[in-house]
């Protein structure tokens, strides 16, 4: 028999509490899941999970007694209720506790049937993965591990409970948290578990967008966002839930023959996450907007390669076509409208700077471009960074340099003027005083035409500027 891993516990005092509370009722309480985990790991959560013999009815005024500063029972069909206490220090520790269940999945339908279970073994069994299927009784700290999570722990190993076909049958999410585990936890999936998650990725199907979404997310926001989505896409669950990604990896770079579009986008990522700041800087770390824009720059590609005389591949306007589909993609997985719409615009500029490196821009096209950004700015500059991975050491010197040069540029030019509230010299209503028009689209295409006026040559004398409307609209066809 395998020895079991040294457990050296040193337990938050409000689970100690709160078992000796239980206790004194004559029921049983044991510390669950992800805090189990995190104390075998060495690393602490103010979110505490719990589970009891007791019935929500039973232990209610206990949980009310302990949350002097919240309590709360939205979870109470599933047997479960939450209490808040805020320490001394001003830190807050959440804790949920929920009746030991035996859940019982409807096929068609990852939404369990709530039954009450008996033991806390009972319970345990019906969890994801073995490193999340250990409990801790309190107050008497007994660990509880009858599925070898300690070891699989020790060994960096994501396996279920059960028979894997079982678990992820009964609940298809399971595998997108698998996914999510590879990228917080750095962990791989057992062979067995990730063969049944490669021949059932189907059963995702039945899984709601919005629960898929979250998962992505947090893994997209882990540490190690590359892994969880090479699993997703090794898995085949990104065929499903995220197509673009995997028909990525047959596309071959034009700038990188040796490695496929897919392996490009995940060294754009990696150095996208690299490239972000510190809570005090402009992208503070993680940021879901630019990871989303470096994993998704490139999905236009496929739909645009063609091959060229000589033997070329080339993916015109792939950056258009990209911000069509990632809008596409990231509505049907119910993200924020404003979300998707920064992350489109991001994939749609990406290759925008790419013509300074031949010929620097004049004044007015760093204006340009700075306006175009808008308040993507900062995250547009680092996703083009990032998408710069020659291996030409004088490229990327050239590359580099240039991006430095045009960043002191609209420094220095901001110093001047304030290029979020850049306007035309003239303003709508002055325009149609100007041309005895009413409101309508020429007004709008006068508006526009002053703007781009304005961005060209910087601000003008009001005379200058009538000058400019009356000389452009003499030209325009009435």
């Amino acid at each position: 028999m395998m020895e079991r891993p040294h457990v050296n516990f040193e337990v938050w005092p409000e689970a100690m509490e709160l078992g000796e509370m239980f206790a004194a009722e004559g029921f049983e309480l044991a510390l669950v899941g992800g805090p189990v985990r995190d104390l075998l790991l060495h690393r602490r959560s103010h979110d505490l999970d719990f589970c009891t013999s007791a019935r929500p009815e039973q232990f209610e005024p206990i949980l009310r007694k302990f949350g002097r500063d919240g309590f709360w029972d939205m979870g109470r069909k599933f047997g479960t209720l939450g209490a808040m206490r805020r320490r001394a220090d001003g830190t807050e520790v959440q804790v949920e506790v929920t009746t030991y269940r035996t859940d019982a999945y409807n096929p068609d339908s990852r939404k369990p049937e709530v039954a009450y279970g008996d033991t806390l073994e009972g319970d345990l069994s019906r969890r994801d993965f073995t490193v999340n299927a250990m409990a801790l009784r309190v107050p008497e700290l007994e660990f509880v591990d009858p599925f070898g999570g300690a070891n699989d722990l020790a060994k960096g190993v994501l396996r279920t409970p059960v028979d894997p076909r079982q678990s992820f049958d009964d609940d298809p999410l399971r595998m997108m948290r698998a996914v999510r585990f590879v990228a917080q936890l750095g962990f791989s999936i057992e062979p067995e578990t990730a063969e049944a998650m490669y021949d059932m990725t189907d059963r995702i199907r039945i899984v709601s967008a919005e629960r898929v979404r979250d998962e992505l997310v947090k893994t997209l926001l882990s540490d190690r966002p590359r892994a969880g989505i090479e699993a997703l896409v090794e898995s085949g669950l990104a065929d499903i839930v995220f197509p673009e990604i995997p028909a990525l990896e047959l596309q071959i770079d034009e700038h990188h023959r040796h490695k496929d579009v897919f392996e490009h986008t995940m060294i754009v990522l990696d150095r996208a996450v690299a490239l972000e700041t510190d809570d005090d800087g402009p992208v503070p770390r993680p940021d879901l907007t630019l990871r989303l824009a470096a994993l998704m720059h490139d999905i236009g590609k496929p739909k645009t390669r063609r091959f060229e005389a000589g033997g070329k591949v080339s993916f015109h306007h792939h950056d258009v076509v990209g911000a069509k589909l990632t809008r596409k993609r990231l509505r049907a997985l119910h993200f924020d409208h404003h979300l998707v719409e920064d992350v489109s615009e991001l994939v749609n500029l990406h290759l925008r700077f790419h013509g300074y490196v031949d010929e620097p821009w004049t004044d007015s096209a760093v204006r340009r471009y700075v306006k175009d950004a808008g308040h993507l700015y900062e995250r547009l500059n680092r996703l083009t960074r990032a998408d710069a991975t020659t291996q030409n050491r004088r490229k990327a010197m050239v590359f580099a340099s240039a991006m430095d040069e045009m960043e002191d540029r609209v420094r220095e030019l901001k110093k001047k003027e304030d290029f979020d509230a850049i306007r035309p010299d003239i303003n709508g209503n002055e325009i149609m005083d100007l041309l005895g028009l009413e409101p309508g689209p020429m007004i709008g295409k006068a508006y526009r035409h002053m703007l781009d006026y304005r961005l060209d040559n910087g601000p003008v004398d009001h005379d200058v500027a009538v000058a400019e409307l009356k000389r452009w609209y003499s030209e325009q066809d009435q």
